[in-house]
């Protein structure tokens, strides 16, 4: 038997409490997957490194973290989950420190992956806390804006502040972030996935997760990252090749994620809502449209409302699809297999994109498999939406 979600009783913890961590977690994590570029000219330089040795290194880090959950299957529903992020913080701690002193890239890659093996099991964490919450749509939220809020103050300041730094200074800058979140552990619920139904509490019987929906999601989920991924990597790639200036290109790319910061931001305050498929509707053909704008070597202005658009869309469909997948089940294995679909298709969408742009010499077809992915994946989500129960404490749940 298992209990309607709510905030347990007696755990001691609230939805604010879960908000923090998510949002400190979320920004320090995917810290080091935000400022790949500066890590990638001070690794390169410091190791003279190949562009396909520094992609190696940089998909084994990305595949890792995403193959955190085949392991968390295992663990997620019998682990504590205070004392899991606990030692799994303490293994990003000491990898990034390691990482710093190694002077061997056999043994940096070796290192790189334990430690985003470490961080994606605490992102397994967040994403199923994030659907136990009353309002997932607001927890997805902050999931998100916080990691583009950091990305932003990072690309901003890393390069300048590490500017004569060797690439241990990084990596240990990783470590010193990764101790703070140490302090936000004890406010999440270390029970909330394996805690038994409290006395007094509406019980329901157990939910099978729906096989066809939970598939069509995972589709979408797949389908939205292999195309945002592929034409966000090749962005300014795009531009340059239109003839816009790289330093034009590069403030254009600033403004689009500012305007993703806001459009999360929006998402957040929105919060779970009866219009979420109205919403993910217009997300989806306003991404479409972004895909659409960039065919036929766009000039600056063309450009920039494209880029606006695209990275505006992305990040205001992104907490509405993750909590159309968090409803179809609260037991954290359906957010576990989101979190794998999301680093595949962060790995899949660069290759495969790249891969086209090579053998053809031209974005074209590129482009056109990023618009038939995404409208492939509107087409998923929309067919996955379940009829949503009335929540009225979910209209309620406001963050201070």
């Amino acid at each position: 038997m298992t209990s309607i979600p709510t905030t347990p009783a007696g755990s001691g913890v609230s939805d604010r409490g879960t908000y923090t961590y998510i949002a400190v977690y979320s920004a320090v994590l995917y810290t080091v997957l935000l400022i790949a570029p500066v890590i990638g000219g001070k690794l390169t330089e410091q190791f003279g490194l190949s562009a396909g040795q520094l992609g190696m290194l940089f998909s084994c880090e990305l595949g890792a973290f995403s193959l955190a959950t085949v392991p968390a299957y295992l663990w997620l529903r019998r682990m504590n989950l205070r004392t899991a992020t606990y030692l799994f913080t303490a293994v990003v701690i000491l990898g990034n420190l390691a990482s710093g002193f190694i002077d061997s890239f056999e043994w940096l890659v070796a290192a790189r992956i334990i430690t985003s093996l470490a961080a994606g099991s605490i992102t397994v964490i967040i994403l199923s806390l994030a659907g136990k919450t009353s309002n997932p749509s607001r927890a997805f939220g902050f999931f998100v804006v916080f990691q583009l809020v950091m990305g932003a103050l990072i690309l901003a300041i890393f390069p300048s502040l590490f500017a004569g730094s060797g690439v241990a200074a990084i990596y240990w800058t990783l470590s010193g972030l990764a101790v703070l979140c140490l302090f936000v552990v004890r406010s999440i619920d270390g029970e909330a996935l394996r805690r038994p139904a409290a006395e007094g509490t509406v019980v329901v019987a157990p939910v099978k997760i729906p096989v066809v929906r939970f598939v069509l999601g995972l589709a979408a989920v797949l389908l939205f990252y292999v195309s945002l991924s592929g034409v966000w990597s090749f962005m300014a790639q795009i531009s340059t090749g239109a003839g816009v200036g790289l330093s034009a290109t590069s403030l254009v790319l600033a403004g689009a994620t500012v305007a993703g910061i806001a459009s999360a931001l929006i998402a957040t305050v929105l919060g779970d809502t009866p219009r979420r498929r109205a919403f993910l509707l217009i997300g989806y053909i306003g991404m479409a449209i972004s895909i659409a704008l960039l065919f036929g070597a766009p000039g600056l202005l063309r450009f920039a409302v494209a880029a606006v658009i695209f990275k505006f869309a992305w990040t205001f469909i992104l907490p509405y699809l993750l909590s159309s997948l968090s409803d179809l089940s609260s037991n954290g294995h359906v957010m576990n297999t989101t979190n794998l679909m999301i680093g595949s298709g962060f790995a899949i969408g660069p290759v495969v994109c790249g891969t086209m742009i090579e053998s053809t010499g031209s974005f074209v077809p590129m482009l056109t498999m990023a618009v038939i992915g995404v409208v492939a994946s509107m087409v998923c989500v929309q067919a996955m939406q379940g009829r949503r129960k009335a929540a009225p404490s979910q209209a309620a749940s406001v963050p201070a």
